[in-house]
């Protein structure tokens, strides 16, 4: 039979950056495995703008940490060699990995252009609030540290739609870059009246040069780590048809089971479900709707109505294409997208991902080993190793809720044959303590369920008829099983 999947997000915002991150994930990859992480999303790989970013303000997308670029030749995380072997012993531990992929933008260039552009309004970037004119720009990249090694390609004006900072006067802003039939793309998000900028040097992929590139390169990367996939970075930024034709390309490249989960960072559900259209659900989406749930229910409380969390999420209405998670590098506190879902709460915004039947969960780096930074938090690794356990070893089966209660909900998994002693059930409150009467199977008559999460010490027997009432503490989670002692 085939066993439950979970992801891991193996980075945080704040790690230090001493190179030593792709040699940390070598060596915790068995442990990984074990603990039931199926697969783990590794940060950018490609060379940033210095040794200290997290990656996402990319350089030179040739350069994994081999070239004595921008400061360094390894990245924040390591080196070449050593995500190599990262990646190798992930994969021989059983695990796959799917690499972070930035392609919206690039910084760091290495030298400056005169071009001609007009200021637009931030908040509406179809209003142009200057007359054009000329500034000079970071938009040539010619990557001298690589000298042409694995592509001679070099990025300039042309191949970017806009930029930021003018080198003449100091100024910053958004500067839409102004040529022929240049244009911020049609095909992408329409906050701020359209959202194809986002930072830096925002590549044009109305450009047939920068769309041959970058799907050579996407199979290149794909080639040169072994990789099991691509997390897409902040697409909905990205002409929506490019991402088709790269999906497309890559798979037919790798073949049908590469993967691929998209960041589009929307917090209703029928924005995520046009995204999911436009590309023909060829992708999976984090789900960024029930994230803001979750953070919502951490932060009310009581008055959360628990029955009501999964209405308007994409696991609700696309279960197939949907990557639930709970929080990410981007909702860390004071972060770009700050949502901290608070500490009480994290347990039971673990086992609604984890414990259910739908979705692809993935567990976040700093839930488990904590988070540095101004506001740094501990990790939980002890419960969530808990709940890592039910889920693969116990949540399978038929799905039954009981979510007939405001501040108290449960569901059952019922098992099955293949996996002996299969099945839980799971109760949760945001108020005080509470009891589930719940179904979970007249095969399971008579045994003895405890508390998997050790919150409570009871021991509680199945009835002849298959029920048994659950009970959970106030505010907490419980998740009963047949567990021998």
């Amino acid at each position: 039979m085939d066993r439950n999947t979970t992801i891991m997000q193996f980075f945080e915002w704040h790690l230090e950056p001493d190179g030593s991150h792709w040699g940390q994930l070598k060596k915790m990859a068995p442990e990984l495995k074990e603990k039931g992480i199926t697969s783990v999303w590794i940060p950018p790989v490609t060379k940033a703008i210095s040794p200290e970013d997290n990656g996402y303000a990319t350089y030179d997308v040739y350069d994994l940490g081999e070239f004595h670029q921008k400061g360094a030749s390894r990245t924040k995380y390591g080196t070449k060699q050593e995500l190599i072997e990262a990646i190798a012993a992930c994969q021989n531990a059983g695990m796959k990995v799917y690499v972070d992929v930035v392609m919206n933008h690039k910084g760091g260039a290495d030298e400056t252009e005169l071009i001609n552009v007009i200021e637009v309004n931030q908040e509406d970037r179809t209003e142009e609030i200057a007359e054009p004119f000329e500034i000079k720009a970071w938009t040539k990249f010619t990557f001298p540290g690589r000298e042409g090694k694995y592509s001679s390609f070099e990025w300039r004006q042309e191949h970017f739609t806009g930029t930021d900072y003018d080198e003449k006067t100091g100024k910053s802003g958004i500067f839409k870059i102004l040529g022929d039939d240049k244009d911020w793309s049609k095909h992408v998000d329409d906050e701020n009246g359209n959202y194809d900028y986002l930072m830096l040097a925002d590549i044009d992929y109305e450009h047939p040069e920068v769309k041959k590139e970058m799907i050579e390169w996407g199979k290149w990367l794909s080639d040169t780590l072994n990789c099991d996939g691509y997390r897409l970075d902040a697409i909905k930024h990205i002409n929506h048809y490019f991402i088709s034709e790269f999906v497309e390309k890559l798979r037919k490249h790798r073949g049908d089971d590469f993967y691929f989960v998209g960041e589009v960072w929307k917090p209703h559900l029928p924005a995520c479900q046009k995204y999911l259209d436009y590309v023909d659900y060829q992708i999976d989406l984090f789900d960024v709707p029930l994230h803001y749930k979750l953070h919502q229910a951490s932060h009310d409380g009581s008055k959360f109505d628990l029955t009501s969390i999964f209405e308007g999420t994409l696991v609700n209405a696309h279960p197939n294409n949907a990557v639930t998670f709970v929080d990410n590098h981007d909702t860390q506190p004071q972060e770009s997208l700050e949502s901290w879902v608070q500490d009480w709460f994290k347990p039971s915004a673990y086992a609604l991902i984890l414990l259910r039947r739908d979705g692809n969960p993935c567990l976040f780096y700093g839930d488990y080993y904590g988070i540095g930074g101004p506001e740094p938090a501990e990790g939980k690794k002890e419960i969530l190793d808990r709940l890592l356990f039910a889920r693969y070893e116990k949540a399978y089966g038929e799905q039954h809720d009981y979510f007939d209660h405001p501040n108290t909900i449960g569901w059952v998994r019922l098992g099955v044959k293949e996996l002996q002693h299969s099945g839980c059930a799971v109760v949760i409150s945001n108020g005080e303590d509470g009891v589930k009467r719940m179904y979970v199977g007249e095969r399971k008559a008579g045994e003895t369920w405890v508390d998997l999460t050790n919150s409570r010490d009871d021991q509680i027997t199945i009835e002849e008829d298959g029920y048994a009432t659950f009970p959970v503490n106030g505010g907490s989670v419980s998740v009963w099983a047949y567990h021998p002692s």
